[in-house]
């Protein structure tokens, strides 16, 4: 499965706090100030939250002083109660707390940037920014000074295959990069980079960094695997300022949890980061303190009650590597279990619940039966993945089983649909599933067939009509049933797992 790295790790990373009730820089918006601010405001950040929600109640302080911070630049920060605003939240698909979306003149797009103060301002910036800068020798100190990494392209004037790149690259990303050009030959040659050629400049590592151009022309992907790399810093500590780039790297990460008390904490550290370096476009290797974050080491099917310890997880397939018994050669043990993910000779963990006996029309399915009931051949099979603490997910408890009852009392139902659903914080989905989670629920269909395991994404209202004429539409046997007919007979169960 592309697992959406937020779920996993947003309760990790989430501190309590709450919405300031004083004097705020925050716009406070509802259903008769929105479109008008939207239409009016440039460039402008809005959080759709909900009192009740942790996460809001996180992201709040931080929030307001940056909201503050941005103020001279003309980028304002607003905010919706979506618990007052039912009817505009649910217009604009918000299906999760928070959400956070940039508006430039009523077109939205979703931010993808931190949460933190400091990360909020330096991705706001970025946005007011033009795609790409131009660049003097002059101007090439206060360039760099704009973020901790910056990408300046030396390219001649008339290369319109390198500039067009150049603006692709920087279009796409330039919610991640701070993105320069600059036509200066001797500016080049100064600092290690020919025409056509591509600089990073950090302020961590090495400071400079060049791409070793292959072709008479910079492209797209070349550029977007060099920054990607480079962008990261070697084996530093993961935490929630710097973990967006890591996943947007592409690149899987190795996580080793420590104690920050630990003895040779600093001196193995340093050991590893030569293993870092040597692994640098294949894995992301970083450290993480295993007092604080010991929940997301067991998230990551480590124990959890030893240390040190290292995982690696696909962040696109979602698949988990523990080791949790490293050898006292620190450096040895972690250089050797990378090497064998990189070879592919290691196999994932996959955590499953145990299996359970069936006692209702809903089949509760675990990771170990997954391909068994999800993947039946035979019918079309609706799949909830939900969290026990999720409020939409209990929510729609009442509706799911009710969809339950009426297929199982059906007489062509019983036998072509099953509705099935599994606790996605207690099992992993197979990564061969390809399942992308989004929120919890996600709810899908896998249509009946020989060896069909295509999933179709249900994004519709969650009641019992719309997941009905989802399944009667997307199914292969195209079974209806109607949310008036009796379920006297529904006590009929599932075959036991």
């Amino acid at each position: 499965m592309r697992f959406l790295v937020g779920i996993l790790f947003a309760a990790v990373f989430a501190v309590l706090s709450v919405h300031a009730e004083e004097k705020s820089d925050v716009v406070d918006l509802d259903k008769t100030t929105f479109a008008k601010f939207t239409a009016e405001e440039p460039l402008a950040l809005i959080e759709f939250f909900a009192p009740w929600c942790g996460h809001c109640q996180a992201l709040a302080p931080h929030y307001e002083e940056a909201a503050t911070e941005l103020l001279p630049q003309n980028i304002k920060l607003a905010k919706v109660d979506c618990t007052k605003e039912e009817a505009l939240c649910s217009e604009l698909e918000i299906s999760g707390f928070p959400t956070l979306k940039v508006f430039r003149h009523g077109n939205a797009a979703a931010y993808g940037g931190p949460r933190k103060k400091d990360g909020i301002v330096s991705y706001m910036r970025k946005q007011q920014l033009p795609a790409v800068s131009s660049i003097s020798a002059a101007g090439l100190d206060e360039f760099r000074a704009k973020d901790r990494f910056v990408v300046v392209a030396f390219v001649d004037e008339g290369d319109k295959a390198s500039m067009d790149a150049i603006n692709q690259l920087a279009e796409k990303h330039r919610e991640t990069y701070v993105v320069g050009v600059s036509h200066d030959k001797d500016l080049a040659a100064k600092h290690n980079a020919s025409l056509p050629g591509l600089v990073a400049f950090r302020t961590f590592d090495e400071p400079e960094v060049s791409l070793d151009v292959k072709s008479k022309s910079l492209n797209i992907a070349e550029m977007e695997a060099f920054v990607n790399v480079q962008s990261v810093s070697l084996m530093d500590e993961v935490n929630p300022d710097n973990f967006a780039r890591y996943i947007q790297s592409g690149l899987p990460l190795a996580y080793y949890f420590v104690s920050a008390d630990t003895p040779t904490h600093a001196e193995d550290v340093k050991k590893l980061t030569e293993v870092a370096k040597e692994f640098r476009d294949k894995v992301n290797l970083v450290w993480i303190d295993a007092i604080k974050f010991g929940g997301h080491a067991k998230a990551l099917n480590l124990k959890g009650d030893s240390w040190p310890a290292l995982a690696i997880q696909d962040m696109e397939s979602g698949a988990k590597y523990p080791l949790t018994d490293l050898d006292k050669d620190v450096k040895s043990s972690v250089h050797d279990f990378i090497s064998k993910f990189v070879s592919g000779k290691l196999k994932p963990s996959i955590k499953s619940a145990p299996v359970p006996s069936q006692n209702s029309t809903v089949v509760e399915v675990v990771a170990d039966v997954f391909d068994k009931y999800v993947f039946d051949d035979a019918k079309d099979v609706l799949l909830e993945v939900y969290a026990p603490w999720c409020g939409f997910c209990k929510h729609l408890a009442p509706t799911y089983q009710k969809l339950a009852d009426l297929y199982a009392a059906h007489p062509q139902g019983s036998s072509q649909v099953s509705i099935v659903k599994m606790d996605g914080t207690e099992n992993d989905i197979p990564p061969h599933a390809d399942i992308t989670l989004t929120a919890f629920p996600t709810i899908l269909l896998k249509p009946a067939g020989k060896g069909k395991k295509d999933m179709v994404t249900y994004e519709g209202d969650r009641t019992l009509e719309s997941l009905i004429d989802f399944i009667a539409k997307h199914g292969t046997h195209k079974v209806s049933v109607e949310p008036s007919d009796p379920v006297a007979g529904a006590e009929q169960r599932h075959d036991e797992l």
